[in-house]
């Protein structure tokens, strides 16, 4: 689940930092596994993801059998590619450090927090997964009509996050300007049980899913200010890669492996007959939910569910402006100490970024259709 830590990522991105440099980027090893007689060596990469929903894929994909997560067992889409994919479980903040670390190759993160780690650790996003579309929201008790009534009152959310982005996003499209307003830092689990009990000081809050589907739940007098809907595709969860990994040998592969693993889930989504299957696979994987609840999830969390979905992302004239917004967010709230050179296009085109946007490795998947 994404941001539930985040008093403690900025410091965690400077010690990571260090890391790096004493000890070296974590990376790659050679697996050796066994086909028919022959043992066959296959550089291994590893995959750090937490729950949410559209990352949850990648734990589907490792039950469904599309991938094996397990460290020297193969799955048929690594086989396809040559490549050993190890996945790794955790919350957010953890994937966030070992990222930052060097402790795995890729992690599943959100445009907004590869920033600060990026600074240490350069990354390329190589594949969209979602967007948030809904599923970030301020919800108000009945007594706020209006935004402007939120002045004069705290409005409780997670600082440094997707939360506080979606919040000061909304005020200014509103014409309302930020500084007549209080964000105040609090866990988003913790302010949305604050709410649900009636707790008369959580008036407002902005939090996600599952917390939004579960306070609306719980009070029928709680209704959504506004939400993300309002910024289309300026939240975007997304798999990056390390860019010292995708240059080691089997690096683009490990990539492209990673991607055709996801969209070859999002296509038993797409089929009506694995549909639902599917999903409630997802929804175990995500906060336990059920077939009912995720289809709501789905709507509210808009997965780039295939190639030309998440191209569209990629070579988007959009792209450029939304990371600029975000860029200028996380500079101004003290996420990271300064703008990071971003790049969009291959290594040739963005030599020095810290963090590229490279649609490559989903034509390369394209190019090599699954069988």
């Amino acid at each position: 689940m994404k941001n539930t830590n985040n008093k403690t990522r900025w410091a965690v991105a400077f010690v990571c930092t260090a890391l790096i440099t004493l000890n070296g980027c974590g990376g790659s090893k050679e697996t050796t596994i066994q086909e028919g007689g022959d043992s066959k060596t296959v550089p291994t990469f590893s995959l750090a993801w937490s729950e949410y929903p559209s990352w949850s894929v990648f734990g589907v994909a490792d039950a469904k059998g599309i991938i094996n997560g397990k460290k020297g067992e193969l799955g048929p889409v690594e086989k396809k590619w040559g490549v050993d994919i190890e996945l790794k479980e955790a919350e957010y903040d953890p994937c966030l450090a070992m990222y930052g670390a060097g402790q795995c190759d890729a992690v599943c993160i959100t445009n907004m927090d590869i920033l600060s780690p990026a600074t240490g650790r350069p990354g390329v996003m190589v594949l969209p997964t979602s967007t948030s579309f809904g599923a970030d929201a301020c919800l108000v008790t009945e007594n706020i009509k209006s935004v402007e009534d939120l002045k004069g009152k705290k409005v409780f959310g997670l600082e440094k996050s997707v939360s506080e982005y979606c919040f000061v996003r909304n005020i200014e499209l509103l014409g309302q300007a930020e500084s007549d307003y209080t964000f105040a830092n609090m866990d988003p689990g913790a302010a949305a049980v604050a709410m649900q009990q009636g707790n008369v000081e959580q008036q407002a809050i902005v939090v996600w899913n599952p917390f939004v589907m579960e306070t609306l739940g719980k009070r029928s007098d709680v209704r959504v200010l506004f939400d993300s809907t309002q910024i289309p595709n300026e939240i975007i969860d997304s798999v990056v890669v390390a860019e010292a990994s995708l240059k080691k040998a089997g690096g683009e592969a490990f990539a492209c492996a990673v991607i055709e693993a996801y969209y070859e889930v999002n296509k038993a989504i797409a089929d009506p007959a694995k549909r639902d299957d599917t999903l409630i696979a997802i929804g175990e994987k995500f906060s336990n939910l059920g077939l009912e609840q995720m289809e709501k999830v789905v709507k509210q969390t808009q997965f780039y569910g295939t190639p030309d979905e998440g191209l569209a992302v990629l070579t988007g004239t959009e792209l450029p402006k939304i990371m600029e917004k975000v860029v200028d967010f996380c500079a101004s709230h003290g996420i990271v100490d300064k703008a990071p050179d971003l790049g969009y296009g291959d290594a040739a085109k963005a030599p020095n970024a810290a963090v590229r946007f490279d649609p490559a490795y989903i034509h390369k998947v394209n190019e090599r259709p699954a069988k």
